[in-house]
């Protein structure tokens, strides 16, 4: 079993262990000294790894060996030097051998410490002198003082050195503590970095702001500059008969002025919540595929928008509804067979309805803020309760399978309670249903008479005023529906149609009050309103499609009060909301939204 290793820490002995030199040996002492100091000053061949062999490989002395002597390493280190304090613990100070672990140079030591060959420090010891001293610290010994080291192998651990060692390593815990004040600092200038950042960003968004402020201010007043002391233009002919009372309604002005025009690529349909001063639109985003979104867009300037995804599935939005019980909840029909109600709060959809068909309209309830209702591809009306998510609480079939284009929750005071009416538009006419009672099946309201194929209808609440559009039948008619990616008409390609005016005086029966001519689209299905401005009675806003003009007229008698001009493209929707500082009326076009405002309220 090889002997343990021994260490031993080299270093300067202290003053009480090292006797007085007597007077009679200071004069050898100092020469010795000299002679060693001057040892310590050279330098000595470099030796390739000095290796004991065991004693039966050495000298027929008995004594241990080095693999390679003095000779032969000078030979072979070229040149070569390590300085003597390289080397000390190694070799043997009195003859500057290696010395063994066995045989006549065995490894020993004398009480001070210092370590020699045995047969070196024997010979030393035993010349002819009567005062045994150490050879290196001149400390009084004898050869009975000798001990020999049992060790494989012997090394020093220089004090200086390991002291040195201790330095460089406080010196590297004290650079790794400061590298990581340095990294705290960065962290710190780069979160001012940020916060400087997001202030420079919103100083932008509020110039942003300002500007457009500014430049609807500007707008506002060349408005003004042009219409005030000019009478009102009305696509290039004057209001018949009720001129004067134009003049003493508004001023001399129509109701509505242009606020503001928005970009919005892709939008097919719209409303208007005017509580929360938003705008939630149906759009399909540009690109190989053309995905459907829904788009929210805020009022106040800078107009702000978030695009928020649909269900998987759920594919083109054909009608869309903003709740009118203030409850921040849209209601939207798709042609992925689904109804499904939208929070406007945390832009996601909290509830999906699977239907039997595509779904293509949708209405609220205008008693009942959680049941809804949806018109299907089929023909068939669906009836539903958010508050059970399992089925519909109905499903009527139609009196055609055409598909149903739109439906208004109507107010019908005439009805037992608990039964609630639905109109319906189709291409073969107008349709009234009533939930909850006994006879469900719809029936058509036959005082439209023969107008044509019923491509749209409006419906005003308050006051109970209808208006249906029509266009000329004809063989094979498709209708496709406005909310669709469609091709752009040129100017000139309406047809001959006609707007009717309905007014309840029943609960099954309406009257026919005036009927109109109309340039309507001959493919898509435009979209219309009824709005009831306060103490001015009712307008009935439509798209003119051979001026693609917006068109205000006041019922009951179709006259026109207004022309809003438009881009050379068609009208894809209209919607009117009331507002706390006047009336909304938004038209959408191919890109582009118009907001106007109506001054006659405020």
């Amino acid at each position: 079993m090889p002997n343990p290793i021994v260490y031993i820490a080299v270093g300067s002995e202290s003053e009480d262990e090292t006797e007085p030199e007597s007077e009679g040996d200071s004069g050898e002492t100092d020469e010795q000294n000299s002679e060693s100091e001057e040892e310590e000053e050279g330098f000595i061949p470099v030796m390739e790894s000095p290796r004991v062999l065991p004693e039966k490989e050495g000298e027929e002395g008995g004594g241990g060996r080095i693999c390679s002597s003095a000779g032969e390493v000078g030979e072979n280190s070229q040149g070569n030097e390590w300085n003597r304090g390289d080397i000390d613990g190694l070799f043997c100070t009195i003859c500057m051998e290696a010395w063994t672990t066995s045989a006549d140079h065995h490894v020993c030591c004398l009480p001070c410490g210092h370590i020699f060959g045995f047969s070196c420090i024997r010979k030393w010891l035993q010349q002819g002198r009567t005062t045994k001293k150490c050879p290196q610290c001149n400390r009084k010994c004898t050869l009975k003082d000798v001990r020999k080291l049992f060790a494989s192998r012997i090394v020093a651990i220089d004090g200086e050195s390991q002291k040195r060692i201790q330095s460089l390593e406080s010196e590297c815990i004290s650079l790794e503590q400061k590298t990581a004040v340095l990294i705290k600092n960065e962290a710190e200038w780069r979160k001012k970095e940020a916060e400087w950042k997001g202030r420079e960003a919103l100083l932008q968004q509020q110039l942003h702001q300002f500007k457009e402020k500014t430049n609807y201010l500007e707008h506002l007043l060349d408005v003004q500059s042009r219409t005030l002391g000019h009478p009102p233009s009305m696509g290039g002919y004057q209001v018949p008969s009720l001129g004067q009372n134009l003049d003493s309604k508004f001023n001399g002005q129509g109701p509505f002025i242009l606020q503001k025009e928005l970009g919005v690529d892709g939008a097919r349909l719209f409303d208007i919540d005017a509580s929360s001063k938003i705008i939630l639109m149906a759009r399909r985003l540009q690109g190989l595929g053309g995905t459907h979104v829904l788009t929210k867009m805020s009022l106040v300037a800078p107009y702000m928008r978030e695009d928020i995804p649909l269900l998987f599935g759920t594919k083109a939005v054909r009608d869309l509804h903003i709740c009118p019980s203030g409850s921040s909840l849209a209601l939207f029909a798709s042609l992925g067979k689904k109804l499904s109600v939208l929070s406007t709060k945390i832009n996601q959809v909290t509830l999906a309805y699977d239907l039997p068909a595509p779904a293509w309209s949708c209405s609220w309830d205008l008693n009942s803020s959680h049941q809804i209702y949806v018109g299907l591809q089929n023909g068939s009306l669906g009836m539903f309760d958010m508050r059970q998510n399992a089925r519909p609480l109905d499903f009527v079939n139609g009196l055609t399978s055409n598909p149903i284009h739109t439906i208004y929750s109507t107010n019908n005071p005439t009805l037992p309670s608990g039964v609630t009416t639905v109109l319906s538009a189709s291409s073969a006419g107008i349709c009234q249903w009533n939930f909850g009672g006994s006879e469900q099946r719809p029936f058509l309201v036959s005082e439209v008479g023969n107008q044509g194929a019923c491509i749209s209808l409006a419906y005003c609440p308050s006051s109970d005023d209808i208006v249906a559009s029509f266009r000329p039948r004809t063989d094979n008619s498709v209708e496709i529906a406005s909310s669709q990616s469609l091709p752009t008409h040129a100017l000139g390609q309406g047809v001959q149609g006609s707007h009717v005016h309905l007014k309840r005086v029943g609960s099954n029966c309406y009257q026919k009050l005036a009927v109109t001519c109309a340039n309507v689209n001959d493919v898509r299905l435009p979209r219309s309103a009824v709005m009831n401005i306060e103490n001015h009675g009712c307008l009935f806003v439509s798209g003119n499609e051979l001026t693609c003009e917006l068109v205000l007229q006041e019922l009951p008698f179709f006259t026109v009060l207004q022309c809003l001009k438009s881009p050379k493209q068609p009208i894809y929707d209209v919607k009117h909301a009331h507002a706390c500082d006047g009336g909304l009326l938004g038209c959408l076009s191919e890109g582009i939204l118009r907001l106007y405002s109506n001054h006659a309220l405020k």
